[in-house]
């Protein structure tokens, strides 16, 4: 049996939450991965209001759609980011412009997303964390280890008090590990699980695609944290490095074929997916397969389609035969 396939809706925030579930009932997804933002997911009214969070459930049974996480990538960023004004357009209007208010209303958000999951039967919330330091990352002017060391304790001192709510509530949190966060690759998420002394709350969100582009192997990461992996994300990339390019992707937009890579339509890149499901099984992971759809380059509802029939092709299970244990001869 294999694990089920989820879509993110992220992406898709621009339509009301039935018209998207409507939408992928009719593709054939197993459920949803509920962003709380847009019209899917007022986590403070999913928090308080037991009308919201049972008209949420009545619009994924009515299109045979379940839930078994929420997104909280954007109020996530606001918690740990060293402010700038990029941050305004994941915050309402009364906190923009204002660094100490703003990450106020984070924090206090995040509490709510805690029990807005619990709410809804989720054991998982995913999401960004913000990094006080990631605008240093390239060490000059030079970047101290001190910096560092107090850029992690601070990310420490403000997620204490949020993990403590997802504790009370009985909801994990898991990092997608991502350039912009405190753990962007293998070295800082070892870093960050030290520093939280490995706290059972915190996990991972893991998603191939800001990983292959770095240069790190997506299968071998999940082998490194073989406990952390609390949900999945089916995500691929193509790095296209033509001698003109560069990693850095030169300030162009996303979808603009002179980046040296880009996001794309899973089967559409470089991921080694068959690997990954292989990793996964071997550390027993049987939670979702959620597909966060970003590709410039093609139509969405294509691609939507599209991805759901290529992680059903990779979506295997492991092998319950040792094949040569039991080998006679007459």
């Amino acid at each position: 049996m294999g694990k089920p396939i989820t879509i993110f809706t992220g992406q898709w925030a621009d339509l009301s939450f039935e018209e998207m579930c409507k939408k992928a009932g009719a593709w054939g997804y197993d459920g949803l991965e509920i962003a709380c933002w847009g019209d899917h997911m007022d986590v403070r009214r999913g928090a308080e209001d037991p009308e919201y969070i049972e008209s949420k459930k009545s619009i994924l049974k009515k299109y045979n759609l379940k839930c078994w996480a929420l997104g909280a990538h954007l109020a996530g960023q606001c918690v740990g980011d060293r402010y700038d004004e990029r941050l305004d357009g994941f915050a309402p209007e009364v906190v923009k412009g204002k660094p100490e208010a703003l990450r106020q209303w984070a924090v206090e958000e995040m509490k709510y997303t805690a029990k807005a999951a619990q709410n809804m039967g989720c054991s998982v919330v995913n999401g960004f964390m913000g990094s006080p330091v990631w605008k240093f990352w390239y060490s000059f002017p030079p970047t101290t280890e001190e910096m560092v060391e107090a850029a992690f304790k601070k990310i420490r001192d403000l997620w204490t008090p949020i993990f403590d709510e997802f504790d009370r509530c009985g909801v994990n949190f898991a990092l997608e590990v991502h350039p912009t966060e405190i753990a962007f690759d293998l070295y800082t998420t070892q870093k960050l699980f030290e520093v939280f002394e490995n706290r059972p709350t915190l996990g991972l969100n893991f998603d191939p695609s800001h990983l292959q582009w770095q240069g790190v192997s997506p299968d071998l990461f999940i082998r490194e944290f073989p406990g952390k992996i609390y949900h999945v994300h089916m995500k691929d990339v193509s790095v296209n490095l033509d001698g003109k390019s560069g990693i850095l992707g030169s300030h162009l937009p996303f979808g603009d074929l002179r980046r040296g890579w880009n996001f794309r339509s899973l089967g559409h890149g470089d991921v080694d997916f068959g690997e990954i499901i292989r990793a996964l099984n071997v550390v027993g992971y049987t939670g979702p397969l959620s597909v966060e759809w970003e590709d410039n380059g093609m139509d969405r509802e294509f691609g939507a389609k599209e991805s759901l029939e290529f992680v059903k092709q990779v979506n295997f299970s492991p092998s319950d035969a040792s094949f040569d244990k039991d080998m006679k001869t007459e």
